[in-house]
């Protein structure tokens, strides 16, 4: 066959993630490769962990990032805490919750869990009371569940692993860049995300951050991290300069530090701000236009939207029809959810006004394509209310929402 260059389609990528990368991220994609090994590279390591330290709002020394997405790092992470048969509780309330039960699992670990219905939020109370009961070792929470659109509360379920002395694992692959989440003021111990949703930069890297006492347990163990790729610790002697692991990507490092130095510039707090107001205001939309969302509403997250397919509407072509003719995607719901929900993410690069009204636009026109009658414009009047009244309460600028 015919050998050409690839040229993909301009897509909008509001589905649970990745996200469009933003234009200064690719940019420093082009930026010419250094050696793994070079002293700038090891200068940049070490000014990322720095970066990743403001962003994580920690002073833990154990900074970094994983090569690989953000169940590499749940994997790092598992592993390299994980001993066997060390008892871990996990709490369990939609797909990831799920995941991260099966790795602790096939770490040698032996699992308990707690368990919440899809679209809620695990009960603190029920958490306490099986800390209580099985003493884990680790207590692991996902802290923004993609596969629901929840958001789960961590104060409550901290203390109780505290009062215990159970290290608290959190899964903040959406969360990180999005939504709080001040590592340090919460007592969290492990901690694990991705860099291609809410921090705008290309899927290829998993930021990390470890409480001393989790660097202790580490320091502790009395047989090797199963993994040698996925070792904590052999990873932190690399970023910390002690010696060679494996030949990291150097281009995706220049994206992490970009996009890193875009949430530095815009302010991490005006950062969550616009991941709210934007997220909101698409809820706004969605609900003025006659559709239901999934997640319970005290919990649900700003930067991923759960809808509810309308009762005899065909929720795949709906985002075929999306995809095709408006070049935005959306995702489908997966596990227990598949064919009943849509899944919309508005992170990074895209938490902007523009696109929010662009998909309720869209997703209008495609809906009374599809015989869903829907009240004309509402979604954008709706939308475009929320983000007035955002601009009126608490944005010195009305530009404030836009990004650079």
């Amino acid at each position: 066959m015919p050998l050409h260059a690839f040229s993909p389609a301009d897509r909008l990528l509001l589905g649970p993630g990745p996200a469009n990368v933003h234009p200064r991220v690719l940019r420093a994609l082009s930026t010419p490769v250094l050696g793994h090994l070079d002293p700038q590279f090891l200068l940049l390591l070490s000014q990322i962990s720095d970066l990743l330290r403001i962003a994580y709002r920690t002073r833990n020394e154990w900074t970094f990032a994983v090569s690989g997405t953000g169940s590499a790092g749940m994997e790092a992470v598992a592993s390299s805490l994980t001993e066997p048969q060390d008892r871990v509780l996990v709490c369990v309330a939609g797909y990831f919750g799920a995941r991260m039960q099966e790795v602790f699992r096939r770490c040698g670990a032996e699992v308990v869990t707690v368990d919440a219905p899809w679209g809620q939020p695990v009960d603190p109370e029920d958490v306490a009371r099986a800390i209580r009961k099985t003493a884990p070792r680790i207590v692991a929470v996902v802290h923004a569940e993609t596969s629901t659109g929840v958001l789960q509360p961590l104060e409550e379920i901290r203390a109780a692993a505290r009062t215990h002395g159970a290290l608290l694992v959190v899964d903040a692959v959406t969360s990180f860049g999005g939504v709080p989440l001040e590592v340090d003021r919460l007592g969290l111990d492990a901690v694990f995300a991705c860099t291609q949703k809410c921090l705008g930069a290309p899927p290829g890297m998993s930021p990390v951050t470890l409480s001393e006492a989790a660097v202790r347990k580490i320091q502790a163990r009395r047989v090797p991290v199963q993994s040698y790729y996925l070792d904590l610790g052999l990873l932190w002697g690399y970023w910390s300069g002690n010696g060679y692991h494996h030949t990291m990507s150097a281009t995706l490092i220049y994206a992490l530090w970009e996009a890193l130095c875009l949430l530095v510039e815009e302010g991490v707090e005006a950062r969550w701000t616009r991941h709210e107001r934007v997220g909101r205001a698409l809820q706004a939309g969605l609900e003025a236009m006659g559709l239901a969302l999934f997640a319970a509403e005290a919990y649900r997250l700003p930067v991923l939207t759960t809808v509810r397919v309308p009762e005899g509407v065909d929720g795949e072509r709906v985002r075929s029809r999306l995809l095709e003719e408006f070049g935005i995607e959306i995702g489908a719901g997966f596990g227990e959810l598949r064919n009943h929900i849509w899944r919309i993410g508005t992170m990074g690069y895209n938490a902007q006004p523009r696109t929010v009204l662009l998909l309720l636009s869209a997703l209008e026109t495609v809906l009374q394509k599809e015989g869903f009658r829907v009240p004309q414009g509402a979604g954008v009047a709706a939308a475009l209310e929320v983000l007035e009244n955002a601009h009126e309460s608490g944005s010195r600028n009305p530009k404030s929402l836009l990004i650079r």
